[in-house]
C-alpha cells in the first residue's frame, strides 16, 4: 500500500511481524501499518484467513501460520517472516483469546488457555523478536493487553489475570531493553466490536440471564464516548507508539477504552 500523505513517514519501509493478524484488531492493525507503509507478516494460527487478510493488503504482505503456545512456532512463523521481509523492526503481539465464567465456576482448562495464549504467546513472541533486535540494536514492541489489564472484570477473573500479567511482562521488558534502544509497550482496548466479543456478549446474557442487546447496551453506557469501540481506533494508537512520536514512550499501558478507564 502506499504511504503517501502518511504522517508517520518514518514507518515507510520498516517491517512487522503481526500475531493475531488475520482479524480482528489484528488484522486493523496490520492494514493501518500497511498504509504507513510498513511491510507486514500476518502471523495466525487461522491460516485460510491470514492469507485473506495478506491478500486484502496487498502483493508485499505474505502470512504465516503460528500457534504462539509453541516456541517452536513461534520461532517457525518469526523466521518465515525474516526471510520475507529481509529483516524486521516491528513486533506486534496481538494474539489472544477469551471465555467466560463465574470465578468459582472456573476450570483448569479455562485458566490454562487464556494464560497459555494471552500471556506465554505474548512472552514467546517478544523474546524472540527482542533477541532480533537487541543484536541488531533497534526493535519496537506493541503488545495488546486490555480494559480488562488495568480493572478486574466479572465472568473474565482468569482473563483479567493473564492481562494483567501482559502488562507487568511490559513492564519489566521495557526496563530491561531500554538500555539497547528498544521500546516495548502495550495498548489497552475496551469494548471492541470483533468477533471476540461477539462471542463474549452470548456468553454474558446467558450467565446473566439478560438479553444480548441489554449486554451491549451496558457496554455502551460504561463508555463516555458513547459508543462501542472500533478495531481502527486501537489500530491507529498502535502505529503512533510505532513511530518516532512515541520515541521517548516505553513501559506503558495506552487506554484506548472510549473513557471506560482513565487512570
Amino acid at each position: 500500500m502506499s504511504a503517501a500523505g502518511s504522517p508517520y513517514a518514518e514507518l515507510n519501509g520498516r517491517r512487522a511481524f503481526v500475531t493475531g493478524g488475520a482479524q480482528g484488531i489484528g488484522r486493523a492493525i496490520a492494514h493501518a501499518l500497511a498504509r504507513n507503509g510498513v511491510k507486514v507478516v500476518v502471523a495466525d494460527i487461522d491460516g485460510d484467513q491470514g492469507r485473506r487478510t495478506a491478500q486484502e493488503i496487498g502483493a508485499q504482505t505474505v502470512a504465516v501460520e503460528i500457534d504462539v503456545r509453541e516456541r517452536a512456532s513461534v520461532e517457525r512463523a518469526f523466521g518465515e517472516a525474516l526471510r520475507h521481509l529481509g529483516g524486521c523492526e516491528i513486533c506486534i503481539a496481538n494474539a489472544g483469546v477469551s471465555t467466560m465464567q463465574r470465578a468459582l465456576e472456573l476450570t483448569d482448562a479455562d485458566w490454562d488457555f487464556n494464560f497459555a495464549v494471552n500471556a506465554r504467546g505474548i512472552f514467546l513472541a517478544n523474546q524472540i523478536a527482542a533477541r532480533h533486535f537487541v543484536a541488531q540494536g533497534a526493535g519496537c514492541i506493541v503488545n495488546t493487553a486490555s480494559l480488562a489489564a488495568k480493572v478486574g472484570a466479572r465472568l473474565l477473573a482468569h482473563y483479567s489475570a493473564s492481562k494483567f500479567a501482559v502488562l507487568g511482562w511490559t513492564q519489566a521488558l521495557a526496563r530491561e531493553l531500554a538500555p539497547s534502544g528498544i521500546r516495548v509497550n502495550a495498548v489497552c482496548p475496551g469494548f471492541v466490536k470483533t468477533g471476540m466479543q461477539a462471542r463474549e456478549i452470548e456468553w454474558e446474557s446467558r450467565l446473566r440471564n439478560v438479553s444480548a442487546q441489554q449486554v451491549v447496551d451496558d457496554y455502551v453506557a460504561q463508555t463516555p464516548l458513547g459508543r462501542l469501540e472500533e478495531p481502527e481506533d486501537v489500530a491507529d494508537v498502535v502505529v503512533f507508539l510505532c513511530s518516532d512520536k512515541a520515541r521517548f514512550m516505553t513501559g506503558q499501558g495506552v487506554n484506548v477504552t472510549g473513557g471506560v478507564y482513565m487512570g
